[in-house]
């Protein structure tokens, strides 16, 4: 007798569900393999099939969930991945190879390494390895899969050319030296991949990049890298353009260009015609860039955003603006629809383009229109608001960005210190720290310009020491504003001494020491540092040449500043601006020699304009010389009719020949045009505190003790010679209230606050925003003799350090 369950029947019935299984297992296959990945329809159908085999009972095998797997993680839907992951007892290595590069496409590290950690040695295969050393390379954790690869020897799994491909491109990112990348082109050898393309690819792109590497002193990489390109069995578009734009990113422009030129294939491709558009751009190249351009758009390339953005850059930064604007209408014809990836970096350089020549409203137009921005767009707009002086625009505009990085601060803080708003630009530095961003030394050098506007030399020097402690001590931008700092603070011999000491310099660092010397009355020494940068073959710009002529204004060096100014043009072909002139008229009207300034003025190329009509007036303030004075203040009535300087200069000339009503006269003219005189004040650091004294000060809390302590000095001072000089007093009254009128001056009661204060043998700092009256000077160098200290005072035109009785100036000033 048989059992029922040894009957036909159930042996039927399980060979029918059996039958069924497998039929079914190939059907939901076969639906699976249908899913078109580039579908949006996709991953619903995948669902959907996934949802009857769970509705149906169907327990899949594993090359099925494996395609589930695959689709949901392309997909994007990794949480549906892992889930059924999960799910699998023993995960098979296609399973967790797929997982794994789904989490290397996502940036999630951390989970990519969990899986491969958890993966048995004896599971693991090359794929698998090449998976975790690709996630590592494309998240950019060079050492990591470089580490990986070492362990994958060890464990003697055989790399293959994709291993190889993916961790010299690992390489790429961390090497420091030529034997590394030897080291990895002997293993490719010797595994014998150094035949396939991809591989020789990577390679070539190692030793490009470490070529270009500033640690990396060797000149022969480059060299390498041709070698394997000339070698390569057989090239791709890849290759070409890798060992183009390794010549263009080491600054081999001309090898670039020969093997442009050179082979037919490179004629077809955009990136190597864009590679070199972007390297003429970057080595301001700009005729060769707009002609490579030229001929890219003739031999009917399709330009992308990469053409238009470097060549835009080019209109820019030469300051081609007609152009720019011819290009931003082919762009705008051309381009009916474009697509984020285009819009959006293009916009970005036109806004640069239209700030940087002066269009910052047709910036912001831009700006406004624009359907997608990023932090470039808002901080091109802050850039351009902030370099055309409209501080009040750019502080709002700050306020507005819905994100800042390092960048967006840093130009905030330099913005508003090169405009004069130092306490602005210090709070700035300060309120970054606090919100967590770390300092870069672009940010340090506009924190120390904010401290050499204000010159505060203690916190300019607290500054020096974060520097130095952040490691950015050797930061060319950072030592050219500290320079700049310790000269404008009255340390010159610091500011000497960081310039000879910087690890390197440019024509700024020379400038600005230049420009130091040449402040504090070292017209000699500025010759000779200027001479110096020649001989070391740098080549002076306009601002060295102003820099230059301003030294020798200040110290009377007429001769020495007549032979810089013809050498100008007739050695270094720069054109003279009306700055370069107005230098010139200054030096000659200060040493006197009116007719001779007079003769620059009738050369000049345009008419004269307000610069030089206001160096002619200080002339002729210093010498007295009045009818060419009036003549200079009524130019600048015209040009200028708001600046109160000239009102005050022309008054200040009448008060000293005793013209009272013609003083009058013009204080009137002031007040009828509404002009306000800018009031004089100095100031000066006392214990991390800047104490400002106003002319006849009653509000310094301490002013009282001022006035006795100065009234004692004054007493010890005439004993040694000291006469009060009254012409200095602009005002008509008596004797006795010109002598008092005199020793108001905010310049002399800060000096006199600072010797109550600072401590014995301390140099005195006073700055004043006005120059320095003639009484002043002469009562300020008899102080020097009667305490024994040296005291500087920076005026608005230059330093005088003032001791044992002698000023720096020697009364040139």
């Amino acid at each position: 007798m048989y059992s029922h369950h040894s009957s036909p029947r159930f042996f039927t019935f399980l060979v029918t569900r059996s039958f069924s299984s497998k039929a079914r297992a190939n059907r939901y296959a076969s639906q699976l393999q249908l899913c078109c990945l580039q579908s949006p329809i996709s991953c619903s159908f995948a669902r959907t099939v996934h949802a009857h085999m769970i509705a149906s009972g169907f327990k899949p095998c594993g090359h099925i969930l494996n395609r589930l797997i695959y689709i949901y993680c392309k997909s994007s839907m990794l949480a549906y991945a892992r889930h059924l992951f999960d799910e699998i007892l023993q995960p098979d290595i296609v399973a967790r190879t797929t997982l794994i590069s789904a989490y290397s496409t996502t940036g999630n590290l951390k989970l990519a390494r969990e899986i491969f950690c958890e993966t048995p040695l004896h599971v693991r295969d090359t794929v698998f390895y090449n998976a975790m050393i690709t996630a590592y390379s494309h998240n950019n954790d060079g050492h990591a899969a470089i580490e990986l690869f070492r362990d994958m020897r060890r464990n003697d799994f055989s790399p293959d050319n994709f291993t190889f491909t993916s961790v010299i491109g690992a390489l790429a990112l961390v090497a420091e030296n030529e034997r590394q990348c030897l080291q990895l082109h002997c293993a490719v050898v010797k595994s014998g991949t150094a035949f396939v393309t991809s591989v020789l690819n990577a390679l070539i792109s190692t030793y490009v990049k470490c070529a270009s590497s500033p640690s990396v002193i060797s000149s022969s990489l480059m060299g390498v890298a041709r070698r394997l390109f000339d070698d390569m069995p057989e090239k791709d578009d890849l290759s070409w353009t890798t060992i183009i734009t390794g010549y263009v990113k080491n600054d081999d422009l001309d090898s670039a260009r020969e093997l442009f030129d050179g082979n037919g294939m490179c004629e077809k491709m955009v990136v190597a015609w864009n590679a070199m558009i972007s390297g003429y751009m970057h080595r301001g190249l700009y005729k060769e860039a707009l002609e490579m351009f030229r001929k890219m758009y003739l031999s009917g390339m399709q330009l992308d955003e990469f053409t238009f953005t470097s060549i835009i850059s080019v209109c820019a930064n030469a300051g081609f603006f007609q152009l720019g604007k011819e290009l931003h209408a082919y762009i705008l014809k051309t381009e009916v629809n474009p697509s984020p990836d285009f819009s959006l970096p293009v916009n970005n350089a036109l806004i640069t383009l239209y700030w940087r020549c002066g269009r910052v409203d047709e910036a912001r137009e831009i700006f406004n229109y624009m359907p997608v921005r990023d932090l470039v767009s808002w901080n091109a707009i802050l850039s351009g608001y902030v370099n055309a002086g409209r501080i009040k625009e750019a502080k709002s505009f700050f306020e507005e960005m819905p994100e800042k990085n390092i960048l967006t601060w840093t130009v905030m803080i330099s913005g508003l210190a090169q405009n004069g708003f130092g306490e602005e630009g210090l709070k700035l530095f300060n309120q970054m720290k606090i919100l967590g961003f770390e300092p870069c030394d672009y940010a340090f050098a506009g924190a120390i310009t904010s401290c050499a506007v204000l010159g505060t030399l203690e916190h300019g020097r607290q500054l020096h020491a974060q520097l130095v402690r952040f490691g950015f001590d050797s930061s060319l931008s950072a030592g050219n504003a500290l320079i700049t700092m310790y000269a404008r603070c009255g340390v010159v011999e610091a500011a000497h001494s960081l310039f000879l000491t910087m690890p390197c310099v440019d024509s700024v660092s020379w400038n600005a020491m230049i420009a130091a010397l040449g402040q504090h009355g070292h017209g000699g020494q500025a010759i000779e540092l200027f001479e110096e940068m020649l001989a070391e073959g740098i080549l002076p710009d306009r601002i060295t040449f102003l820099t230059v002529l301003s030294a020798c204004s200040h110290a009377g060096l007429v001769k020495e500043g007549h032979h810089y100014f013809n050498s100008m043009y007739a050695v270094y072909g720069i054109i003279p601006g009306e700055d370069h002139y107005a230098r010139v008229i200054d030096l000659l009207c200060r040493a006197g020699k009116f007719s001779e300034a007079k003769s620059v003025m009738e050369s000049m190329p345009v008419e004269p304009g307000a610069p030089i009509w206001e160096a002619l007036l200080a002339g002729c303030r210093i010498h007295g010389n009045m009818d060419i004075g009036i003549k200079a203040a009524e130019q600048l009535f015209e040009l200028k009719p708001e600046h109160d300087g000239t009102y005050v200069q022309l008054s200040n000339m009448y008060a000293v020949a005793g013209r009272w009503a013609d003083v009058a006269k013009v204080r009137k003219l002031m007040r009828d045009r509404g002009v306000k005189k800018e009031p004089g004040c100095s100031w000066l650091e006392v214990e991390n505190m800047v104490h400002v004294f106003l002319v006849d000060d009653a509000v310094h809390p301490e002013v009282h003790a001022v006035y006795n302590y100065l009234d004692k000095l004054c007493q010890e001072m005439k004993k040694l010679g000291y006469v009060p000089d009254t012409k200095f007093v602009l005002h008509d009254m008596e004797f006795d209230q010109k002598e008092y009128a005199l020793s108001t001056h905010s310049e002399k009661l800060a000096v006199a606050f600072g010797l109550m204060k600072l401590p014995r043998g301390a140099t005195i700092r006073v700055f004043k925003n006005l120059r320095i009256c003639g009484d002043c000077h002469n009562a300020i160098k008899y102080m020097s003799e009667v305490v024994r200290r040296e005291i500087v005072v920076r005026d608005g035109k230059r330093f005088h350090h003032f001791k044992d009785g002698e000023c720096s100036c020697g009364d040139y000033w």
